[in-house]
């Protein structure tokens, strides 16, 4: 009985893969993410290692993400218009030659920090795009029953190549260069290319309305806006990234001056949000259906703050560690639930732009959220600047929650709709 129990679990678990779409868009993704994440070590290190700059390194990471927020909104649009596979497979192949140029600068020896900036903003124009069109193809290549599923699937692909990729990048940097990485993720961009080009995927939609950007920009926000439980969910995504996401970039701060440690003690403290992100997201692919998500959007965004506030007040080293997990778990359990119930209770005509609105939320609050630390933990300290930001998280929760009956209320009828609403489970 005990081994057929754990056989149905794992099948739950990884129900989305019953979608031939899906495995396709699983595999090519997971080996691209590991090479992203390659890519993006092996960046941090060349820029420290031509400059030396604290600096520089944040000024190219402020300026790769900012085009999310901006473009967002665009991408959303013409995600909602347009054939949204064959736009994904023009944002990976971008990507590959983006890729493939930093390779050839580097393995060349002409690379200089101006290339760097202007190669790492082409890739946040891409990715601008590539976002909004990914989270918004997701609900093409499964049945609506496993998004929820697929949705937590994709986030234990991220986080395991999150611990994966910068392993095999620090191997590799010092063995053959930064170069070698970037060439490898140029390569690895062929995976998801094939994958997307395999599928079998239904005609997708093609507006045959007028095209006006801004009047459809315009719809998109009203509804977003109107519609109590999308407003809700993307505030709290918003604030939660804002002011508890910029975390990590105070991790070496942390390493160093709090715990007294060195670059080993920041790699387990960003390992253990790892793992804690990879059972978040495990956890989040066992469960049976998406009922029960509005609470754990709530609940979650207080596990993280509250493990914020904890970790700035830890000097132990151990127990920070343990902090962390605590942290990474609470960080992907309502960032992913908050994608499942949009994807969810979304119109599919305005699919494209309510994602685009999540991507915002999400990635393009970061990088002004890390000057905002940044320049607070500079004034105030990085205990402090952590334990504030937390704060904010735990405050924003209790607003979410006290919110929630009402939103069950509007969502009530899309569930009865999909049949997977019953009053025992709400």
């Amino acid at each position: 009985m005990g081994k057929l129990e754990v056989k149905a679990g794992w099948k739950r678990t990884v129900r989305a893969l019953r979608s031939r779409n899906y495995r396709l868009y699983f595999g090519g993704q997971g080996v691209s993410l590991i090479g992203t994440w390659m890519q993006r070590i092996a960046m941090s290190w060349l820029v420290y290692r031509l400059t030396g700059s604290a600096f520089m390194l944040g000024l190219i990471g402020f300026a790769g993400s900012v085009p999310s927020f901006i473009l967002g909104p665009l991408a959303g649009v013409l995600s909602d218009r347009y054939n949204r596979r064959r736009m994904l497979i023009v944002t990976q192949c971008l990507a590959l030659l983006q890729a493939f140029i930093l390779a050839l600068l580097v393995l060349g020896g002409q690379i200089a920090v101006w290339q760097i900036l202007v190669l790492g903003i082409v890739l946040g124009f891409i990715e601008a795009f590539d976002m909004p069109l990914r989270q918004s193809f997701m609900v093409e290549i499964v049945p609506k029953q496993d998004l929820g599923n697929a949705i937590a699937l994709n986030s234990s692909m991220v986080n395991s190549s999150r611990l994966l990729g910068p392993s095999i990048a620090g191997v590799l940097i010092a063995s053959m260069g930064e170069g070698m990485c970037f060439l490898l993720n140029s390569i690895s961009y062929l995976a998801v290319i094939a994958s997307l080009l395999a599928m079998r995927v239904p005609q997708e939609q093609v507006s045959n309305r007028e095209f006006h950007i801004l009047g459809e920009l315009r719809e998109g926000f009203v509804y977003a806006y109107n519609f109590v439980p999308i407003r809700s969910v993307l505030m709290l995504l918003a604030l939660v990234s804002l002011v508890g996401m910029p975390y990590s970039v105070l991790m070496p701060v942390f390493a160093r001056d709090v715990l007294h440690g060195g670059p080993h003690t920041l790699g387990f403290l960003l390992g253990a949000s790892g793992v804690g992100a990879l059972a978040g997201a495990i956890y989040l692919a066992a469960r049976k259906s998406i009922l029960g998500m509005g609470r754990w959007i709530a609940l979650a965004a207080g596990i993280f703050g509250a493990g914020l506030i904890a970790f700035s007040l830890s000097r132990v080293f151990w127990l920070s560690l343990l902090l962390m997990l605590v942290t990474g778990f609470g960080m992907i359990v309502q960032m992913a639930s908050s994608n499942t119930v949009l994807q969810t209770i979304v119109d599919e005509d305005k699919r494209g732009r309510v994602m685009s609105f999540y991507a915002m939320a999400f990635r393009g609050m970061v990088p002004f959220g890390n000057l905002l630390a940044g320049i607070m933990a500079n004034r105030l300290g990085a205990p402090l600047t952590l334990m504030i930001g937390g704060g904010c998280c735990v405050v924003g929760s209790v607003f979410f929650a006290r919110n929630l009956p009402a939103m069950r209320d509007m969502v009530r009828p899309i569930y009865r709709r999909m049949g997977i609403f019953s009053d025992e489970n709400m």
